[in-house]
């Protein structure tokens, strides 16, 4: 379908939100950001009412809301304050996550607001005991660069996560939300409608997400959350929300077009907010948010941001993948390892190591391929050789093969012995009785199969002591006594 869809003919216009969890405490409270799966302290209930925002006006989405009349059930535990049950005014803002929220916007080249006012969104579908959502502009009128063209970035706000649900009684007059989430630091950013494609709309979530994780930022199902706003020529902007993989973006966006252009046809346009399916379809939410649900948040000072709080932000500035990598291959190492080393998250290891050993290759193999050699010979975890074979123990290795006490050749061979129970100042001794041992048995093993060629015998030989010896080794002694 999108490979015959003329998307600049039927005047596609999309713009994409992205919803990511930091990992800091919560935003407005100093309880942990941790989702329990232990039963509940304690449940309380509580009816929410949809009222007039600052304008006078009651947002048409609470209204829906109200007027399904439910009841709300809220799971709390040891963990959960006060300011979670909306029985204390907020605290000031985290500090961490206010600074992951800075160096974000910059790496979105956006403009960043010195002084703010922290907004009330209203939300009274039950996922905010005090029915509205905390939120604050933090940044606005960046950009990001796609292969299409620029795509405009029109905000960036910091704002606290809502309640999770985990069920429903009594049909669905009584909706159940657990308060481990509520509070959690979320970073929203949203684009300009500037999106012309389902392939730029994936290009330009793959750039913000790449970017997001270059920061302090939760990791697995259920942590980012992706929102695509979408209308054709002469329809209306309709919400899609809910995006957990990426993957599913375009199937879905390709899927409304195709629903709006029918609706288009039949004179059904209208603007309304609809959760997504695995398969790419969507169903109806509620209808779409409008600015009346916006009001100041009361209990809480203007968000100031000192220009020596955005220079500690800019000075610990995160690189990016791309940065990383040619950093990495301008070390030495080919774009496979270098690849490998920001996949394992193990680039900060590797500096460190590389200030010892001064051979980037030698040490990102140290790091990354030695390991799980020795794993898959010794027929141990990979999970538990890493737990041996620390940074520390290869720091004391490279540091032992720098000052000449072994060659590298040796290296494996002296990590397995550690790994064996060894201790480090003894493993790192390659004795010459050590030595006199292997050689006599790699000679008893070339008069038990003579004839046989210099690679057959290296065979035989690493395989018998798995190593016990080194390659270097082995092949010196093996050319000792082969013609």
């Amino acid at each position: 379908m999108a490979e015959n869809m003329d998307y600049g003919k039927i005047g596609l216009k999309s713009g994409l939100e992205v919803h990511q969890q930091l990992e800091t405490r919560k935003l407005f409270c100093n309880c942990p950001s941790v989702l329990r799966k232990d039963e509940p302290d304690f449940t309380i209930k509580r009816r929410l009412h949809a009222i007039a925002g600052e304008s006078g006006e009651v947002d048409v989405a609470a209204k829906h809301e109200a007027s399904l009349d439910r009841e709300f059930s809220y799971e709390a535990y040891d963990t959960t304050c006060l300011v979670e049950l909306d029985e204390c005014p907020p605290y000031k803002i985290n500090q961490e996550a206010l600074k992951i929220a800075l160096q974000v916007s910059l790496l979105l080249n956006c403009k960043i607001l010195s002084i703010s006012q922290i907004m009330r969104k209203t939300v009274v579908d039950g996922s905010n005991t005090s029915g509205f959502q905390r939120t604050v502009l933090i940044a606005r009128d960046g950009f990001v660069e796609t292969q299409s063209g620029r795509v405009g970035i029109a905000s960036i706000c910091l704002e606290e996560d809502s309640a999770r649900i985990v069920g429903e009684k009594g049909g669905e007059k009584i909706a159940v939300y657990r308060l481990d989430r509520l509070g959690i630091p979320l970073i929203e950013i949203a684009t300009e409608p500037d999106i012309k494609t389902p392939e730029q709309a994936k290009e330009v979530a793959l750039h913000m997400g790449e970017i997001l994780r270059s920061t302090k930022v939760k990791r697995g199902i259920g942590t980012i959350r992706q929102d695509v706003n979408l209308s054709i020529k002469n329809g209306k902007r309709v919400e899609l929300k809910g995006f957990q993989d990426i993957r599913n973006v375009e199937r879905a966006m390709e899927t409304e077009v195709k629903r709006q252009q029918e609706l288009v046809k039949k004179g059904k346009s209208v603007s309304e907010v609809r959760a997504v399916g695995e398969d790419g379809s969507s169903r109806f939410l509620r209808p779409m948010p409008g600015a009346a649900r916006m009001y100041p948040e009361t209990d809480l000072p203007l968000l100031k941001i000192s220009r020596d709080f955005l220079n500690e932000a800019k000075k610990d500035l995160p690189k990016l993948k791309k940065d990383l990598e040619e950093e990495l291959e301008g070390e030495g190492l080919s774009k496979e390892m270098a690849s490998l080393l920001l996949k394992e998250g193990k680039v900060e290891e590797f500096k460190e190591l590389l200030h010892i050993s001064h051979n980037p290759n030698l040490t990102a193999k140290v790091l990354l391929v030695y390991p799980k050699e020795i794993s898959s010979r010794e027929k141990i975890s990979l999970n538990k050789v890493e737990k041996i074979l620390t940074k520390d123990v290869f720091a004391n290795v490279l540091e032992n093969l720098k000052k000449g006490k072994f060659s590298e050749g040796d290296l494996k061979h002296i990590l397995t012995k550690i790994l064996r129970g060894e201790e480090a100042t003894e493993a790192v001794k390659v004795s010459k009785e050590e030595a006199s041992v292997f050689e006599e048995k790699i000679i008893n093993l070339i008069k038990e199969k003579p004839g046989l060629s210099f690679n057959a015998y290296m065979g035989l030989v690493m395989k018998e002591f798995r190593g016990q010896i080194s390659g270097n080794e082995a092949a010196e002694i093996i050319k000792k006594y082969i013609k």
